[in-house]
């Protein structure tokens, strides 16, 4: 079988932020890295959980719904992954990380879509540890711009 992309990024050089992993057709796929690789900091399943039921919800909400093709968690609790059409600026997809990550630091209340009925797991969440990853990548993504996007995964 050949390698996947994605095993060929070289994880001890990567650092917290925002990238473009890959480009496929019209499809975009954003790396939102939130933690350093195999530092022993990972973010927990019940944020990462809350995380994605919010930054789901605020995404698919916002006035570019129609780009967003899918968020979803990295298996080793690291990051997320943002799909969006290319219609996409580079700019709108930091734009809408970075307003997501705000709606989240802020949120109150019940998680959406967490009820049993609408859950597959919805036993597992932590709102406090999703806003604290939320205000911590409001910081590191603060001065982002589409320069930065570009990232030597393989160096």
């Amino acid at each position: 079988m050949e390698r996947i992309a994605s095993f060929n990024v070289n994880h001890d050089t990567l650092e917290k932020g925002m990238y473009i992993s890959r480009i496929d057709g019209d499809v975009v796929t954003y790396d939102i890295r939130m933690k350093k690789p195999n530092m022993g900091d990972y973010v927990s399943n019940e944020a990462l959980h809350t995380f994605e039921h919010l930054f789901a919800t605020y995404a698919r909400n916002s006035e570019i719904s129609d780009k967003v093709i899918y968020i979803g968690p990295m298996g080793c609790r690291t990051g997320f992954y943002l799909l969006m059409r290319d219609t996409a600026t580079r700019q709108q997809a930091i734009d809408l990380a970075r307003e997501s990550f705000k709606f989240i630091s802020e949120y109150k209340g019940e998680i959406p879509g967490a009820a049993r009925s609408e859950c597959g797991n919805s036993e597992e969440h932590d709102l406090e540890a999703a806003r604290a990853v939320a205000i911590d990548m409001i910081e590191v993504l603060k001065d982002w711009n589409e320069e930065k996007l570009d990232y030597d995964y393989e160096g």
